[in-house]
C-alpha cells in the first residue's frame, strides 16, 4: 500500500518537461491532475520548444530553451500576480503548456474552386491554383490567446483549416490583382510566390504563427476552358501550315532519293511525283490567297519542257543526284513519245 509520505510527496511536481512522442502536436498542457508546483522545480524545455505559464487563465511567464529553476525570480509576473514576496517558498498552482517551435513542412494548399479573373487575352477566365507552404510557431503567448487557448492538445491538423482559408483567400486577392496574362504566369510563379508570400505575413502574426516558405507549384484552367483554349492554339498553328508543308514537301525528295532504286524505285515516275508536288504547292498557295483550287487541273496538264526545267533546277540545287535526274528525263520523255 502506498504510504502516507508517498501521497504527500505525489501531490507536488519537481520536474516538469516534455518529450515529444511523435511529430503533428503545436501545444500541450502538463497534466497538473491536482497536484501543484513544488517551489524551485526544475523547468525542462527543450530545443524547438517553449513554455508558458498560466494563471487563472491569465498568460502569465514564458519560457525558452533551457534548464530554469522555478522561483520568484524567474517567475516574475506569477510572482506580481499572485502578491508573493521574495521569500515565498510554498508550492503553488498553474497550468503549464508546452508549444513545439519546429517548422511544419510540406503543408498543401489550393483553391477549391476556381478564382474568376480578367485576363488581356482572353478576358474573364477562372483560374486554379496549387503548391506548398511552412510555418513554425513563433509566439506561443499570442497563439495561446488567439488560437490554441485551454485544450489539452493542439495539433497541426486543427491549424491546418484556418491557415488554408488564410492561404486560399491571399492567394484569390493576388489573382485577382495580378496584371500578368494567364500565358505569363508560368514564367512568373517565383515573383506571385514572393507577393503572397509578403501579403499573408501579417496576417499569421497575428496569431503567433511565421509563414517560413511559400511556393505557388502550378496555375491551370479548369478542364472546358484548357481543351477551349488548346483549340485555339491549334488553330493559330493552322496559319503556318501552308509553309510547314513546303518544307516536308521539299524534304522528301533527297531523302527518297536515299531509298534503293532512288526516285526511280518509288513507283518508276518522277513526272506522277512532280505532279503531286506541285498540286500540293499550289493548293497551298491557293488557299492562302482565298482563291478557288483550280491548281491540280493545271498541274496535271504542265507542259513536258517545263517538267524538264523543274527537274534541272532540283539537280542544280543538289536535292537530287545525276542518275535521279536521268530516270525521271527518261520517263518524261517516254510519256511525250509514248514509247
Amino acid at each position: 500500500m502506498m504510504g502516507i509520505g508517498d501521497f504527500i510527496k505525489k501531490q507536488f511536481i519537481d520536474v516538469l518537461q516534455w518529450n515529444e512522442d511523435g511529430d503533428g502536436v503545436l501545444a500541450w498542457r502538463y497534466p497538473m491532475q491536482d497536484s501543484e508546483i513544488q517551489y524551485g522545480a526544475k523547468l525542462t524545455v527543450r530545443e524547438s520548444q517553449m513554455a508558458v505559464f498560466v494563471n487563472e487563465g491569465k498568460v502569465a511567464d514564458v519560457f525558452g530553451p533551457g534548464l530554469h529553476t522555478l522561483n520568484t525570480s524567474t517567475l516574475p509576473l506569477l510572482t506580481y500576480l499572485q502578491n508573493w514576496d521574495k521569500l515565498f517558498e510554498s508550492p503553488f498552482k498553474s497550468d503549464v503548456y508546452f508549444f513545439s517551435t519546429r517548422l511544419q513542412l510540406g503543408r498543401k494548399w489550393g483553391t477549391p474552386q476556381p478564382v474568376t479573373v480578367r485576363d488581356k487575352d482572353f478576358g474573364m477566365v477562372r483560374l486554379r491554383a496549387f503548391g506548398m507552404y511552412s510555418y513554425k510557431l513563433a509566439d506561443p503567448k499570442k497563439f495561446f490567446t488567439e488560437i490554441s487557448g485551454t485544450r489539452d492538445t493542439y495539433t497541426v491538423d486543427d491549424l491546418e483549416m484556418q491557415l488554408r482559408n488564410l492561404v486560399v483567400s491571399t492567394m484569390s486577392s493576388t489573382l485577382g490583382n495580378s496584371a500578368a496574362p494567364f500565358l505569363d504566369m508560368a514564367a512568373n510563379l517565383g515573383v506571385m510566390s514572393d507577393a503572397v508570400k509578403a501579403a499573408m505575413t501579417p496576417v499569421f502574426e497575428r496569431y503567433g504563427v511565421a509563414i517560413d516558405n511559400f511556393a505557388v507549384e502550378s496555375i491551370s484552367l479548369p478542364e472546358e476552358l484548357q481543351k477551349a483554349l488548346d483549340t485555339r492554339i491549334s488553330m493559330g498553328m493552322a496559319g503556318n501550315m501552308a509553309t510547314y508543308t513546303q518544307y516536308q514537301t521539299a524534304s522528301a525528295i533527297p531523302l527518297a532519293a536515299q531509298n534503293e532504286g532512288g526516285l526511280a524505285g518509288i513507283g518508276a515516275s518522277l513526272g506522277a511525283g512532280l505532279t503531286m508536288g506541285q498540286v500540293m504547292t499550289e493548293a497551298m498557295r491557293t488557299a492562302q490567297a482565298g482563291a478557288t483550287t483550280s491548281a491540280p487541273a493545271a498541274a496535271a496538264t504542265e507542259a513536258p519542257e517545263v517538267r524538264l526545267g523543274k527537274l534541272k533546277s532540283l539537280l542544280d540545287g543538289g536535292l537530287i543526284t545525276q542518275t535521279d535526274y536521268d530516270a525521271a528525263k527518261a520517263e518524261v520523255i517516254r510519256q511525250i513519245t509514248g514509247g
